[in-house]
């Protein structure tokens, strides 16, 4: 699991047939400071993020396929939760 800022959405005119319905979003993930960590990933989303959200995602290969449902989907990164606000 990893802590990730939403920093807006991708969209596709071909997906592979696993990936049809679900919204895609781009996250960065960041560090125990809040800073930015490596690159943006593009994850799948059912929970309705938005820009500026911080979610927590996965890579989590057997999370990934039930969440699709099915064995083998090319997804890699999924959201599976909206973070508290720290405020």
């Amino acid at each position: 699991m990893q802590v990730a800022k939403i920093i807006g959405s991708a969209t596709s005119t071909v997906k592979h047939p696993t990936m049809i319905g679900w919204r895609m979003v781009v996250a960065q993930p960041l560090d125990h400071r809040g800073e930015p960590d490596e690159f943006p990933i593009v994850a799948i989303d059912n929970l309705g993020s938005s820009v500026g959200d911080t979610v927590i995602v996965t890579s989590d290969g057997k999370s990934v396929r039930e969440m699709i449902g099915s064995p083998n989907t090319p997804v890699r990164w999924a959201v599976i939760g909206l973070a508290d606000d720290r405020s």
